[in-house]
């Protein structure tokens, strides 16, 4: 069944507000932006100028002119909180950027803001990039097992403590926290700017916790400056009773005495003799597609295809689905790296105890 267009507005126009813009504009059949808040009017004319959507300078302005079935909201975490008042009070869908608020009083708030009706969902992508979905559907396929223990350092903060949490299946357990941090030099490179234009030598900060949630284990591992680093590699494990997944191979038994191991291989139309066009198809674990993607033949990033799967399982939430990544779970991986903070800070064994979001 084909879905009808999927209309929705945006509240902020930073980095992130952009790639819900490039998503729509690379699927103009399944998604129009009816509207963009811009407070700064300069800033709103380029806007305006280079993706040919209505800016507005307050929320009021745009409702009172647009319509839409939900509104993604992409401003700083701190904001968010005010932000979602007023949209609740207007019985408003929202599809907020992560994280929903900055700390805990201002997760709670949030929180109970859904215990009162109000309509929320959050935009936690990662767990929706092609290669992160396509691990994670190998784990639920049950090939590795009960799951004991996720190596991630993938992500920064709530986002990978929300791989963490999914890949090992964990809920709002308690867990204790140990953490470790350590400083290198490192050669700078690429930023949201683009590529270095100068050779400097800069301090890179790691952080390794290890979360042990008792007969699980998950060990966070990032360094600041991973996400564009050319020379700073993801690495992913996933360990399992009978198997496991590091990075793109997969080792599990078939029974006892035959162990299977399998490269995860991506498949990209437009190389080498292919004129399909340019786009990114799937990942193939042996002769199985372990994740195909649903938005060919549009020319996403992976980061790309992800958001465009948060809009389209929000678009199916305000038309009658189930939740997809709730306030709850979102309040919860926030409230974790928080802690995972204060353990850096402190030097100190922490405790996740239960928070009013956990009924």
């Amino acid at each position: 069944m084909v879905m009808k267009k999927t209309n929705f507005s945006i509240i902020g126009s930073g980095w992130r507000a952009e790639f819900f813009l490039r998503v729509a504009k690379e699927l103009p059949e399944q998604f129009e932006v009816t509207g963009i808040v811009v407070r700064n009017q300069a800033k709103g004319r380029i806007i305006e100028k280079n993706w040919a959507i209505r800016t507005f300078r307050t929320i009021d302005e745009m409702f009172a002119e647009t319509e839409a079935e939900f509104v993604v909201v992409s401003v700083p975490r701190d904001i968010n909180p005010q932000i979602l008042r007023k949209l609740a009070l207007g019985k408003i869908p929202v599809l907020v950027e992560t994280s929903p608020a900055v700390d805990l009083d201002g997760l709670i708030e949030v929180w109970k803001l859904t215990q009162s009706g109000a309509r929320i969902q959050v935009a936690e992508q990662y767990i929706y990039q092609p290669g992160h979905a396509g691990r994670l559907n190998i784990v639920n396929s049950g090939w590795l097992g009960q799951i004991s223990q996720a190596q991630i350092s993938a992500a920064h903060g709530y986002h990978g403590v929300s791989l963490i949490r999914n890949y090992l299946g964990v809920g709002f357990q308690k867990a204790t926290i140990t953490t470790k941090e350590f400083e290198a030099k490192l050669i700078a490179g690429p930023g949201r700017d683009g590529p270095p234009k100068e050779e400097r030598l800069i301090s890179s900060s790691q952080v390794i916790a290890y979360l042990d949630f008792g007969d699980k284990l998950g060990i966070y591992d990032f360094v600041s400056d991973q996400y564009f680093s050319w020379i700073r590699s993801n690495r992913v494990l996933v360990r399992g009773r009978q198997g496991e997944i590091n990075n793109n191979t997969v080792r599990y038994l078939l029974d006892y005495k035959t162990p299977i191991e399998l490269e995860l291989r991506r498949v990209d139309a437009g190389q080498t003799g292919n004129l399909e066009g340019y786009f990114h198809k799937g990942i193939l674990a042996g002769d199985r597609w372990i994740y195909r993607n649903e938005f060919t033949p549009a020319r996403l990033a992976d980061d790309e295809i992800a958001v465009a799967t948060c809009l389209k399982k929000m678009a199916e939430y305000v038309r009658g689905g189930s939740e997809f990544y709730s306030v709850a779970q979102a309040a919860q991986d926030t409230y974790v790296a928080i802690l995972i903070e204060k353990a850096v800070q402190t030097k100190q064994k922490i405790i996740v105890e239960p928070q009013p979001w956990v009924v």
